[in-house]
């Protein structure tokens, strides 16, 4: 290259993406075909083992690796033939297309399938509407001095509402990882193979292949970076706390009968605080890294639900922590209105957005324990 020639990031950036989901496909078997023979990246993930193993690529195996792939990067800083090289290889770019179709395909019911996608408009509008709704409930319809969330708005509402939510949340997302995990071919029951479910189940709550190898995850002109794997482990610790928090407060309620208000030093208390400063903390350090990140490490097309995924769980935190400190104040049924508006939009967001890429990981992180524990025979890359 001259000194004239653009920066390699630029070259990498300029890497056509696919129109339809078969040149997303197409493109996917020709970049393994060239890992395969290269093989110089077996060390960074799941991947690339996995794909050792085979010579050819069915597009159920294309979709299996590229919800393996969790995106760090590394192959391509790495790669001797990413542009400016004629083979131009971006695999974290076509993994990322890969997934996002994966999800249109898996998506629980059928006509939801363009539901995933939605950009920061769509969810601004949705959050608008949710909070609107809430703020219609409450307004005017409290006593003038509230002594309880549940004042505001009757606890078998919010039961009523959220639990009807939370069901089919996990109905949609149990169909679709049931349609991801039949699209491998590996039988239901070896979903249920213990051995694996434990392995997968660490290595997804150490989020251990997000570390490119060791160095961490690249990203702008900068080295690689650990930043990206403990902001992702904030955001998910603490939306699992969060949930905790709910559990643990409906156990209360139901089994106890210890009704709400709790105080600030009771165990769901405690928990929804250290959860909601890990999600303060974890999306705003994954939105910081996403504006330095450089485009070409994935799908510019799904910035949009990314990003609104983020805002929403960030939004969701900030507008909880604002409720309990000014719970006993005059502005508690407005902050409630808002927060529960938000938290309406995240839920009903949470199988068309960008949360499902947990399930699918899971269930590719689960395939991958399942498959290495078998041996490379005759046939088999390798």
């Amino acid at each position: 290259m001259s000194l004239d020639d653009p920066p390699r990031s630029a070259l990498i950036a300029m890497t056509p993406l696919a129109v339809t989901v078969g040149d997303a496909l197409a493109e996917g078997r020709r970049i393994m075909s060239i890992c395969n023979a290269c093989r110089y990246c077996e060390g960074y993930c799941a991947v690339f083992p996995a794909l050792e193993r085979r010579l050819e690529f069915s597009d159920s195996d294309l979709r299996y690796l590229a919800n393996l792939c969790h995106n760090c990067g590394a192959c391509l800083t790495s790669c001797q033939y990413a542009p400016p090289h004629e083979f131009a290889l971006n695999l974290p770019r076509n993994f990322a297309e890969i997934r996002a179709q994966s999800y249109r395909r898996f998506a629980w019911p059928g006509f939801a399938a363009s539901l995933p996608g939605g950009g920061l408009g769509r969810t601004l509008l949705l959050t608008i509407v949710a909070v609107a709704i809430f703020l219609y409930f409450t307004i005017d319809r409290v006593p003038s001095v509230p002594s309880s969330f549940y004042d505001v708005i009757p606890h078998r509402v919010m039961a009523t509402a959220f639990g009807a939510v939370g069901v089919f949340i996990v109905l949609a997302l149990g169909a679709m990882f049931a349609r991801f995990w039949r699209d491998g071919g590996e039988g239901a029951a070896k979903a249920f193979d213990l051995r694996a479910v434990a392995s997968a189940t660490h290595d997804a709550l150490t989020l251990r292949y997000l570390g490119g190898g060791g160095e961490g995850c690249a990203g702008g002109d900068g080295p690689p970076s650990t930043a990206r794997r403990w902001f992702h482990h904030a955001t998910a610790y603490g939306f699992g706390l969060c949930f905790a928090a709910t559990v643990v407060a409906t156990w209360y309620h139901y089994v106890l009968h210890w009704p709400a208000p709790y105080p600030v030093t009771s165990f769901p208390v405690l928990l929804g605080i250290v959860g909601g400063i890990g999600l303060v903390v974890g999306p705003a350090g994954l939105w910081w890294l996403a504006r330095r990140r450089d485009p070409a490490l994935g799908d510019p097309r799904q910035a949009g639900p990314n990003s609104s995924f983020i805002a929403l769980l960030f939004l969701t935190s900030v507008s909880g922590l604002a409720l309990l400190a000014f719970r006993a104040y005059p502005a508690m049924p407005h902050l409630l209105a808002i927060h529960l508006g938000i938290v309406m939009a995240l839920f009903v967001t949470i199988p068309y957005g960008k949360f499902v890429h947990a399930v699918y990981r899971v269930g590719a992180l689960l395939r991958y324990a399942i498959e290495r524990r078998r041996p490379v025979i005759t046939g088999d890359a390798g």
